[in-house]
């Protein structure tokens, strides 16, 4: 009666072997005679009914909230330090300088510090032009009138050739490129190329004592022309 029965086990193992599964284990351990002999018994005894199981299709998907919830957290681990990196970089590209009351620039000295407008007078005379630091931290000429005071522009020292900084010439009354030649009369318009263009003015204000450097977009009063630099 046992012999005319499959057990459970060569049951899983017949119909695992039907489904296409394969054990290299079993196929080693495996009997053939006695497995031919029981299978032979069975079929006069027993009805065999073997049924593949499948895993459902929506159990192999993924689920695509949990997906996009992981993409959310992802892109936002990467976005925090990229950000942190960031910064630093552009308050290094950001002019210094603090803003004045008139919405400009305060200027600076040699050593970083306010220009104030009646200390600057005691040590600067008439006709004197001296670099200070002014709008988006470019050097700046400060210039004093024959009255003793403050002129009311500040000229740019750059350059309008490539950029290097122009010294003030005091015995020619210019200011004269060491680079390439550039001259500009005491005023800043250019007299001499290579350079195409006059050196840049900004508004110099007093505003609480202390001068203040303010982009001048109005007529360039030397040429009459429009500022190219506004």
């Amino acid at each position: 009666m046992a012999a005319s029965t499959l057990s459970s086990a060569s049951l899983s193992q017949l119909c695992s072997s039907k489904n296409g599964v394969f054990a290299p284990s079993q196929a080693l351990m495996g009997k053939p005679a006695r497995t031919a002999l029981v299978l032979g018994k069975a079929r006069r005894g027993a009805k065999i009914t073997c049924q593949a199981t499948s895993i459902p299709a929506d159990d192999r998907v993924p689920d695509m909230g949990k997906r996009q919830l992981m993409n959310q957290l992802l892109l936002g681990a990467l976005s925090l330090p990229t950000a942190g990196m960031l910064i630093p970089y552009a308050t290094f590209f950001a002019p210094p300088g603090a803003g004045g009351g008139s919405g400009g620039t305060v200027a600076k000295d040699a050593i970083g510090n306010d220009v104030i407008a009646a200390e600057w007078l005691k040590n600067h005379g008439p006709g004197d032009r001296t670099l200070t630091q002014g709008l988006k931290g470019d050097p700046t000429y400060l210039v004093v009138e024959s009255d003793r005071t403050i002129a009311t522009y500040g000229i740019n020292a750059v350059c309008t050739h490539l950029g290097c900084v122009v010294p003030w010439n005091a015995a020619e009354n210019k200011f004269i490129c060491p680079c390439h030649g550039s001259q500009y009369n005491n005023q800043g318009r250019v007299v001499r190329g290579p350079a195409p263009l006059s050196l840049a003015l900004a508004h110099a204000d007093i505003d609480d004592g202390k001068v203040v450097f303010v982009p001048w977009v109005e007529t360039d009063f030397r040429t009459g022309e429009a500022p190219w630099w506004a």
